[in-house]
């Protein structure tokens, strides 16, 4: 299929400097067992190309499903014609944006490898659901397998080639448990942990024999007082610092949002322009990298979506705020240095600034050792709740899951754990920061942003995180 592209792409005819074509294929197959029984499956399939051009210095785009030689050149000719029509509105200058010419041949780890077929995955969906205990609390509960493949080509008129082919595994297991008056949830992996690859994801996460650990921890919150309200130390565990990361160090620093893009749907920034190289984001032990290297992360590739090569780069180190979430375009408009990261959800999108990698660098203290410093604190894992303002500043999270912890020691569980904060406070107050050993792999599919509105994976690694002096409280707030 994609031979055939090339020659329809050889054969385009245009008056532009500069074209490009991105074709994107898109498979899901989501196998789900509720209370141990079959739900259908859902399948999806999609496919279509966007063509890009630049005339006298002005971009426009046209997608397309028709992907016929005829059904490209139209698509063509009409980006041609919408860049005529806003050529007098024009704001940037893109003549001196430098085209990718790289070609490149990225794949996801394990793709050539075996991958349990459909009736099987309901097979392992199913031993996996009759470990859940008989208890008449446990009301419900899910497992579900979620497997996805992405293929794209991009071309262009300056000789680049690049082809990604990518498989995503979801794993998820989720138990509720009721006594009468509370109902408390308990969860494992799902859209919150997937990665690239297949089989290996599984053993990877440890999906099998998960299934009676969560239910057993729905049963314990039942049982479980609420977490006490005060300022007190928190360790944070590498699920939740996923969102952490995301809501309070992703979004803000996306250069897009930065410029003002942003504004009327998802808000804007508290960081400025003038912030990089000066704004103390974190303590000293805050190293936050964009690293699309990391082969099972789920937004590692080779080039983002326009084309450009992607290599890791740090945006915090040692707590000193460097470098924006910015592509080339946001890149020649805000004269900063950015990173590969200009991404479109499909083919019938333009690519814009977002994430994709953003990972907090290991330390060097073990779980343990974190815990073992705490006088008084909480551990909290899992997000069930999010909310943060437009600036994506002030934020108050909740969590599944939470442990006391006094004197150095691992105590009672708690419930309803939640703690609130400012992002241009928060982040100075990490204490602590785990080694290799606590570092986990997680990343998210539902990454929403721009208008019309894109839906894109995004990773975040990090390992096990201490924070003084933060407000905690439960379910009583």
């Amino acid at each position: 299929m994609f031979e055939g592209i090339r020659q329809r792409f050889a054969a385009l005819t245009t008056r532009a400097e500069f074209h490009s074509l991105r074709v994107v294929r898109q498979t899901a197959e989501q196998a789900m067992l509720r209370r141990g029984v079959a739900e259908p499956p859902f399948l999806t399939r999609d496919m279509g190309a966007m063509l890009s051009v630049r005339l006298a210095g002005v971009e426009a785009y046209a997608a397309t499903a028709d992907l016929s030689p005829a059904g490209l050149q139209r698509a063509l000719e009409r980006a041609e014609e919408l860049a005529r029509q806003i050529a007098r509105h024009a704001l940037v200058e893109q003549s001196r944006l430098e085209p990718p010419r790289d070609g490149a041949r990225y794949q996801s780890p394990g793709l050539d490898a075996p991958f349990p077929g459909l009736a099987e995955r309901f097979d392992l969906l199913a031993e996996e659901s009759a470990r859940i205990p008989t208890d008449p609390r446990l009301v419900n509960w899910s497992l579900y397998l979620d497997c996805q493949r992405f293929e794209q080509l991009y071309l262009n008129s300056a000789g680049a080639e690049q082809w990604q082919d990518l498989r995503f595994t979801y794993p998820g297991i989720s138990a509720t448990a009721f006594d009468g008056s509370d109902s408390q949830t308990r969860s494992f992996g799902g859209y919150g942990s997937g990665q690239q690859g297949g089989g290996e994801v599984l053993q990877r996460l440890g999906f099998q024999g998960a299934a009676a650990r969560v239910a057993d921890e729905a049963l314990q919150l039942l049982l479980a007082p609420n977490t006490p309200s005060g300022t007190t130390d928190l360790l944070l565990m590498p699920d939740q610092m996923m969102l952490q990361i995301h809501e309070s160090i992703g979004h803000p620093l996306e250069l897009d949002r930065i410029l003002g893009d942003e504004r009327n749907y998802a808000g804007t920034s508290f960081i400025g322009l003038e912030d990089f190289g000066r704004y103390q984001y974190g303590s000293e032990l805050l190293n936050i990298s964009f690293d699309p290297g990391i082969a099972e992360e789920l937004a590692s590739y080779s080039h983002d979506d326009d084309g450009m090569p992607a290599r890791k780069e740090m945006l915090i180190q040692g707590g000193l705020l460097l470098r924006p979430l910015g592509g080339a375009l946001s890149q020649l408009r805000s004269g900063l240095p950015g990173v590969a990261n200009s991404r479109a959800s499909s083919w019938n999108r333009a690519p814009i600034d977002r994430m994709a990698n953003l990972n907090l660098e290991p330390g060097d203290q073990t779980l343990a050792q974190l815990i073992g410093g705490i006088e008084r604190g909480v551990l909290m894992s899992t997000n069930r709740s999010w909310s943060i303002d437009d600036a994506r500043n002030k934020f108050q999270f909740g969590c599944e899951w939470g442990r006391l912890i006094e004197d150095g020691e691992l105590r009672g569980v708690v419930k309803n754990p939640n703690y609130r904060g400012v992002s241009a406070h928060f982040w100075r107050s990490l204490a602590a920061v785990g080694d290799a050993s606590t570092f986990e792999v997680h990343g998210t599919p539902f990454c929403g942003k721009g208008e019309p509105n894109q839906v894109v994976r995004v990773g975040h690694a990090s390992p096990a995180c201490v924070f003084r002096q933060v407000e905690v409280f439960g379910g009583a707030q």
